[in-house]
């Protein structure tokens, strides 16, 4: 996490810099994610203390926060799904990504397009002690897209809906007490574009939130800017602007 207030009051002071690695980036032990130098040969105390002073309260710009391993519920909705007319894509997927991250899918399962229904396989998973859920399908506006009103319905708080993103408007983001672990967990709905992009808005949001950050409609309004897939022959995602 780089707090680019404080790098940019520490680099305008002049003769020193700090050059961040972007704020967000997912990084392993033994990475460099900062350098800094005297620019100068040769430069006074006064100047390095008026540069550290910039940096406020904390003295620092940037921060490295720990990605949790999850315990992750997985419910994939819809008729097609459920009636087994097509075949989940869905669940490779977002086991795979979840597995990136040390963590495991405990809990999977399908439902059709009703509220209720969802609604209860999804208190099923905190119950067998999930501290993640995730939803696929129905993110939409249709009719019989009701997964999100069914996270609303199981007393989800600071909902989020739609992010500033391509691939990845659709996104639900919300937070739902589990007493069976006796925590606030988060809740991510997926849009149907997670199912085949490499990289869209989840792999955005899911390091953030497995980092402890609350994500809510400011911080996916603010991927406004850098939030535009370029869609290249070759993904390089994370090695790419997308989402910086």
């Amino acid at each position: 996490k780089v707090d680019k207030g404080s790098l940019l009051r520490f680099n305008i002071t002049g003769d020193v810099m700090c050059a961040t690695m972007h704020s967000n980036t997912v990084v392993t032990k033994g990475l460099v994610v900062a350098g800094t130098r005297a620019i100068p040969l040769v430069l006074s105390e006064s100047i390095v203390r008026e540069a550290v002073d910039a940096l406020g309260s904390t003295g620092a710009a940037l921060k490295v926060n720990i990605i949790r391993k999850p315990r992750a519920g997985v419910v994939i909705t819809g008729n097609e799904v459920f009636k087994g007319r097509v075949k989940d894509a869905f669940g490779p997927v977002i086991r795979e990504k979840i597995q990136s991250y040390g963590g495991e899918v405990t809990a999977l399962s399908y439902c059709p397009d009703d509220k209720e229904v969802i609604r209860k396989q999804l208190e099923e998973h905190m119950r067998s002690g999930v501290d993640l859920l995730i939803t696929t399908g129905g993110m939409s506006v249709d009719p019989d897209d009701v997964t999100r009103f069914a996270i609303k319905s199981l007393g989800a708080d600071d909902i989020a809906y739609g992010s500033a993103v391509l691939p990845g408007a659709m996104i639900l983001a919300a937070y739902v007490d589990n007493p069976w672990i006796g925590q606030r967990i988060p809740v991510l709905g997926v849009p149907a574009c997670g199912m085949y992009h490499k990289a869209t808005v989840f792999d955005l949001v899911l390091p953030r939130v497995l980092a402890g950050e609350a994500i809510g409609r400011k911080e996916l309004a603010e991927y406004g800017h850098g939030g535009m897939c370029l869609h290249c022959k070759e993904c390089r995602f994370p090695v790419c602007p997308f989402g910086k």
